[in-house]
């Protein structure tokens, strides 16, 4: 089953998070890739704790605020290969690619590779990408979307990103 989680809301790694955490549970064995994100995440501290979770992350320490950087394509590729890898790995039930549709958007990876990943994974596989701006063929081939829609956000009072909260 493939599952996306999209959209502008905030949310969507959260719920992903959270279906981890409940794969875990059940006693499923969990692959976590983070996409462009290679800050320090509170999430990091307890996912490490969680001994059938495996988190990587496959980006720089900063944001891509303009044009991505040739490490910024080197690490997302290195991502993909690690999710086709994790997603071969009969270890893994559950494998989640957060913010893998930014990636893609960036063109950081071929949306052409992810599509075949996808349609070549076992099926007794859970696959969730997170990320705004999820390409049509992603969305198409998905068994689940949910968009997560932003009707208001304490962002624009001017209120920061909280730890524990935001990251």
């Amino acid at each position: 089953m493939i599952q996306v989680y999209t959209g502008e809301g905030k949310g969507k790694t959260t719920a992903a998070l959270g279906l981890a955490i409940r794969a875990s549970g059940a006693g499923f064995s969990v692959y976590i890739g983070q996409f462009v994100k290679g800050r320090f995440y509170s999430e990091l501290s307890a996912i490490k704790k969680i001994k059938n979770i495996t988190l990587e992350q496959f980006g720089r320490s900063c944001f891509i605020r303009a044009k991505p950087e040739k490490k910024d394509i080197e690490l997302a590729c290195e991502g993909l290969n690690k999710a086709k890898e994790a997603i071969r790995n009969k270890k893994y039930r559950l494998i989640i690619l957060d913010e893998i549709n930014i990636a893609l958007s960036l063109k950081l990876i071929s949306l052409r590779e992810v599509l075949n990943i996808l349609k070549s994974a076992p099926k007794n596989k859970e696959i969730v990408l997170t990320g705004r701006c999820a390409p049509l063929e992603i969305i198409k081939i998905a068994d689940l979307v949910s968009e997560i829609k932003e009707r208001k956000h304490y962002y624009k009072k001017g209120i920061r990103g909280r730890r524990g909260i935001e990251f």
